[in-house]
């Protein structure tokens, strides 16, 4: 028996979405099998309310689709609701399969209502962006497939366990099996001989499938893993503004494994950052500083690696600005975990766990779980903004803040010690308003005015809101966010294509 699609929005805004996402459903071979679709404007005049019988067709369906736009809708006289988000709350309530859908606004604004209700969603569940009927038919597709497999009505063993095809075990590298032996014995006590053969400790990590090793096999210990898996690389790039331009001035892309990736690309963003040295006192080696901890670069690097969609032909990309340093990976959190959930305490769900463990004993990964965690923790203990992680589209992106509040760049300014001390409490909060400011100081409300006003004659902040509500935050243009570009592979001197 087919399972009912319940496809809530604005009717008026999302009249063609709608449409093409039910021809989509539809006209796909494996979709049409299991799932029925139900728009409200093909129902035909019955003598009942229309309020009933669209809640009664949400009690009904199994997934529930819901597109949100500018508009609010039609409202109800009696209470102000309009039937999109009656019928989310109905959703909700019957604890139903929901999937939402945010459309690419290109400056629009929503109404406010529509606005709290997102708000609202996004504390529930996470949803993605679509530009396009396009975009958004492929995310449907993808959401619907994993519903389908979650209640194991399809089965396909996951890529990072699947037989890579046409490998073999000659194809794994002894010595980077014998390195990893090494490691995993030390840094986890993991329980295998030293003298463990490649085959022995494949099979352990359950990377052996009849004697063929699977994916993560090949990416973790091949001895040449693009051969199999060609996009399975980590582009870095090095642009002088916080905006991506060309030409680019350095860009490397590393190959390997995903070792080697990791390192490979945790150095070339070190080589790019401000560092301090300090003395020997407590050994031979004078300490380095980095201006970003080199343990919360690697550990978003490698959690870009560790949990990209190797299904897709996008690289994991590196990028290092004046501001800041980007690593995006082609892929989605998992379902039930939106970007604002890093920031707690949250499960451990890699979508590739098979490549996650060997990882973790190696030492790559600091704890399962915790990562987006300690990477806050060490920006906090190195006087950083928080890093903030988002969903772009099919790409997750960790944004790590570099340090531009340093000594030369403020020494010019002629700040007065008011807003240099206000200038300190903006590294960690990155906004403050005027009786925030008043508070910290000890100004009269002239005074932080005056001197709120003259950080934004000078560029270091910008006004947000009006009346009661006014802050503000970090200038865009020394925070602001550049877009994701694909960047092409290329020598050190930024030969790429």
């Amino acid at each position: 028996m087919k399972e009912l699609v319940f496809i809530s929005s604005v009717q008026s805004e999302f009249a063609a979405e709608r449409k093409a996402i039910r021809a989509f459903i539809q006209g796909n071979r494996l979709l049409a099998r299991h799932f029925d679709v139900f728009l409200f404007e093909d129902l035909s005049a019955k003598d009942r309310r229309p309020d009933e019988l669209y809640l009664d067709k949400v009690d009904e369906c199994a997934v529930f689709i819901c597109l949100i736009g500018e508009h609010y809708g039609w409202e109800d006289p009696a209470d102000g609701i309009s039937p999109t988000e009656r019928e989310f709350e109905r959703a909700t309530a019957a604890a139903k399969y929901r999937l939402a859908y945010l459309k690419n606004l290109g400056g629009g604004t929503q109404h406010d209502k529509m606005a709290k209700l997102t708000a609202r969603l996004s504390r529930q569940l996470t949803y993605t962006r679509f530009d396009s009927e396009a975009d958004l038919n492929a995310q449907v597709y993808d959401s619907l497939v994993e519903y389908l497999e979650e209640r194991g009505v399809i089965r396909s063993k996951p890529f990072d366990a699947a037989r890579c095809d046409g490998a073999s075990l000659d194809d794994i590298a002894a010595d980077k099996i014998a390195w990893f032996l090494e490691a995993a014995r030390r840094e986890r006590g993991l329980n295998l001989s030293a003298g463990a053969t490649p085959e022995q400790v494949l099979t352990h990590l359950k990377l052996l499938e009849a004697e063929h090793p699977a994916h993560a096999a090949i990416l973790l210990f091949g001895r040449d893993p693009q051969r199999f898996l060609d996009a399975a690389v980590v582009k870095c790039a090095h642009f002088h503004g916080s905006e991506i331009a060309k030409p680019i001035p350095s860009q490397q892309a590393y190959a390997g494994t995903l070792f080697e990736q990791v390192d490979q690309a945790t150095d070339f963003v070190l080589a790019r950052l401000r560092r301090t040295v300090g003395t020997r006192d407590a050994g031979a080696a004078a300490p380095v500083a980095y201006e970003i901890p080199r343990a919360a670069l690697a550990e978003v690097i490698v959690n870009a690696v560790a949990h990209r969609d190797y299904a897709s032909h996008a690289a994991v990309q590196v990028s290092v600005f004046s501001d800041r340093v980007e690593v995006a990976n082609p892929g989605r959190l998992p379902r039930g975990l939106t970007p604002e959930h890093l920031r707690q305490p949250h499960s451990s769900e890699p979508p590739n766990p098979l490549i996650t463990r060997p990882l973790y004993l190696a030492h790559y990964v600091e704890s399962l779980g915790t990562g987006t965690l300690d990477v806050i923790r060490l920006c906090r203990e190195a006087r950083l903004p928080p890093p903030d992680f988002q969903q772009r589209g099919n790409q997750f992106v960790a944004t790590l803040w570099r340090d531009w509040l340093t000594p030369e760049t403020l020494a010019g300014l002629g700040l007065n010690p008011r807003q240099r001390k206000a200038l300190e409490l903006l590294r960690l909060e990155r906004r403050i308003s005027n009786a925030r400011y008043r508070e910290l100081t000890g100004a009269s409300s002239p005074t932080a005015k005056r001197d709120l006003e003259d950080l934004v004659g000078k560029g270091l902040l910008t006004p947000r809101g009006a009346g009661r509500g006014a802050y503000y935050e970090l200038a865009a243009k020394r925070l602001g966010i550049g877009s994701i570009g694909s960047i092409g592979s290329g020598d050190e001197d930024g030969n790429g294509s």
